[in-house]
């Protein structure tokens, strides 16, 4: 957003059990909590942006308001239900590696279980070269990753169903990392031919934390893509 800055004036907030925002207790279910929180937020016609689970959250909020969403933009978005749908075979060979993370969860190993969630999402960086803050940080709120799969994986808010991705009438912007696992790809073009106006771009050398890792690039495409919108 920095990189944007001479171009938009951001709002962000903190997901539950992210940043500033309280620990999500359990209570209800996770997305449906986050996308409230975003709601709460749309006081007009806005251009939304958002990165893995947060891009989930901003295609939501377009589908269930479009007269509030001038465009949405979303960097790897983790909504795995209509690639699966889509490429059933592929996705349960892909999600194979999630059997570590599954079992250390059922064995309450929750620092293995972290470990192997950033082995596959993070920006490269080896567990172990964390400082011991991040990692605590980590461990302690990899319950959200589990939370997170009624929605994610099991589509629980029903967007694949009752036309909901022909209301996102605006324009749309898709985001990969060029060097992002195979699940990224099938996930973006899922989801890009459901909706009724999307743009694909991909970030070359990036990876699934591209706003992290190539700032100006992933900022470049949002800046041209809105630019377009102008005219």
């Amino acid at each position: 957003m920095g990189a944007l800055s001479d171009q938009l004036t951001a709002v962000a907030y903190d997901l539950p059990s992210h940043g500033r925002s309280g620990d999500w207790d359990g209570t209800g279910d996770l997305h449906d909590v986050a996308t409230d929180m975003g709601r709460a937020l749309l006081t007009e016609p806005m251009d939304l942006i958002g990165h893995s689970f947060g891009a989930t959250v901003a295609m939501r909020l377009a589908m269930e308001h479009p007269e509030l969403v001038r465009s949405v933009t979303m960097i790897e978005p983790v909504y795995f239900a209509p690639a699966i749908a889509d490429y059933p075979d592929e996705m349960f060979a892909a999600l194979g590696v999630n059997e570590e993370f599954n079992a250390a969860w059922a064995a309450g190993d929750r620092e293995t279980a972290a470990r192997c969630f950033n082995r596959v999402w993070g920006d490269g960086t080896k567990w172990a070269d964390f400082s011991p803050r991040a990692r605590s940080y980590m461990t302690d709120r990899i319950h959200f990753v589990v939370g997170s799969a009624p929605f994610l994986e099991e589509d629980s808010a029903g967007l694949l169903k009752n036309d909901m991705f022909a209301r996102a009438t605006m324009p749309a912007l898709l985001i990969k990392g060029g060097a992002s696992n195979e699940v990224a790809g099938f996930i973006n073009e899922a989801i890009a031919r459901r909706l009724p106006d999307a743009t694909s771009a991909s970030i070359e050398g990036a990876g699934h934390m591209a706003p992290l890792t190539h700032p100006e690039q992933v900022a470049d495409v949002i800046r041209a893509f809105l630019s377009g919108l102008e005219k």
